[in-house]
C-alpha cells in the first residue's frame, strides 16, 4: 500500500492565492517528513478551485526541495500544450530527480483555457490519443516527428530521458486521468496505469480496472504488465479522534471553496455545466473516503484496495483551508494511518 496526497492548492473563501500556494507547498514537505509515499499536484487555470496553472513547474520546485518522495502531476492537461514541450520538461525532472517524478495526463475540461491557449474544442473532443502518442514517442524514442495534428520534421530527443545515472528507470512513469470507457481502453492500449477520481466509489473503481484488463489483454500487452501496474485512486483524508469532528471540518470549509471554484468554471462554447450541491458532495465524500479517526481511515483504505485491487492513493489533504490544520492532518495520515496498512 502507497499512501500519498493530492493537492489543488485550493484557494478557500477570503484566501489569497499566495496562501493557497503556500499552504499547498507546505503540505508537501510535511508528506515528506511524515513518511508518505507521494505527492499528486492538480493545474488548474483561471478558477479559485485550484491556483497552480503549471502542475510540473510546481513538481520542479517541490523536487528540488524534497529527497525522498515521489511527485507527480495529476494532471497536466494535453488539451492546452503541446506535446514535445511536456515531454521534455517531464524528461528533465526525470532526470534530474533520479526517477521521482510521475507524469500524470488528461484532456482536461471544456474550459475557456482551450481558446486561451489555442488549442480549440476539437484539442479536448478528438486530439487527446494523437496528443497521448507524440508525448509517449518522445519519452521513449531518440528522435521524433510530428502527425497530423502536430506536424513538424524529424528532431532529435534532448534530453534523453534514457539518459538517466545510477540505474534508474529508462523513462517517467505515464499515468492518464480516466474518467469513461473510452479513457480507460486507451490507457489499456498502451499499458498506462490509470489515475481514478474521487467522486467515484469502489464499485465504479473495481469496473473500470476490470474493463481496462480485459482491454489490455485484448490489445495484446504482455501479462506482467496486466498484473503488476499500479493504478492511483483519488480521494479525501481528514483525521480526527472521532469522525463527527472530522466530517464537521470538511463541510464546514469544503462547500464555500467548491461553490465559488466549480462557478467559476467558464465553457469555451457556452455549454451549460451543472454543478454539484457543495455542500451535498462534500458529505457524499466523506462517505466513500478514509474521513474520521485513524482505523477508520486505515479500513477505508484497506476495503478499496480489496475490492478494487488499487494500492496506490492520492489523498486530498486541505479541505479544513486551513494551513496548521492541513499540516497536522498530514502528519497525522503518515504517522496513525499510513502503519495500519502497510
Amino acid at each position: 500500500m502507497r499512501v500519498g496526497t493530492f493537492v489543488l492548492a485550493a484557494q478557500f473563501p477570503g484566501q489569497g492565492q499566495g496562501e493557497a500556494l503556500h499552504r499547498a507547498v507546505r503540505s508537501a514537505e510535511v508528506a515528506e517528513e511524515s513518511g508518505l509515499d507521494s505527492v499528486w499536484l492538480a493545474e488548474h487555470h483561471f478558477v479559485p478551485y485550484g491556483v497552480c496553472p503549471s502542475a510540473v513547474t510546481l513538481a520542479g520546485l517541490l523536487l528540488g526541495r524534497t529527497r525522498r518522495i515521489r511527485v507527480g502531476t495529476a494532471v497536466s492537461v494535453l488539451s492546452t500544450q503541446h506535446p514535445v514541450s511536456l515531454g521534455e520538461q517531464a524528461a528533465l525532472l526525470h532526470l534530474t530527480s533520479g526517477g521521482r517524478f510521475s507524469l500524470g495526463v488528461g484532456r482536461g475540461g471544456p474550459w475557456v483555457d482551450l481558446e486561451v491557449f489555442g488549442g480549440g474544442l476539437d484539442a479536448y473532443e478528438n486530439g487527446f490519443p494523437e496528443a497521448l502518442d507524440l508525448l509517449l514517442d518522445w519519452l521513449h524514442e531518440p528522435r521524433v516527428a510530428g502527425g497530423e495534428r502536430f506536424g513538424f520534421r524529424e528532431v532529435a530527443v534532448v534530453p534523453r530521458a534514457d539518459e538517466i545515472l545510477g540505474g534508474g528507470p529508462p523513462s517517467p512513469e505515464v499515468i492518464v486521468a480516466c474518467t469513461s470507457p473510452k479513457s480507460v481502453k486507451l490507457a489499456a492500449q498502451k499499458g498506462l496505469a490509470m489515475l481514478l477520481g474521487m467522486h467515484c466509489g469502489d464499485e465504479e473503481k473495481a469496473g473500470m480496472v476490470a474493463l481496462w484488463r480485459s482491454a489490455a489483454r485484448d490489445a495484446g500487452q504482455p501479462a506482467e504488465v496486466v498484473e503488476r501496474v499500479g493504478h492511483v485512486s483519488a480521494g479525501v483524508a481528514q483525521i480526527a479522534d472521532g469522525r463527527t469532528d472530522a466530517v464537521e471540518t470538511l463541510v464546514k470549509a469544503m462547500p464555500g471553496w467548491l461553490r465559488q471554484g466549480l462557478e467559476a468554471h467558464v465553457t469555451v462554447d457556452g455549454r451549460h455545466r451543472v454543478m454539484r450541491d457543495p455542500v451535498a458532495y462534500t458529505e457524499f465524500l466523506c462517505g466513500l473516503h478514509p474521513v474520521g479517526p485513524p482505523r477508520l481511515a486505515a479500513d477505508r483504505l484497506a476495503a478499496t484496495a480489496e475490492r478494487t485491487g488499487i494500492t496506490r492513493f492520492a489523498l486530498l489533504v486541505e479541505g479544513s483551508g486551513d494551513l496548521a490544520s492541513t499540516e497536522e492532518n498530514v502528519r497525522r495520515l503518515g504517522a496513525e494511518v499510513v502503519p495500519l496498512v502497510t
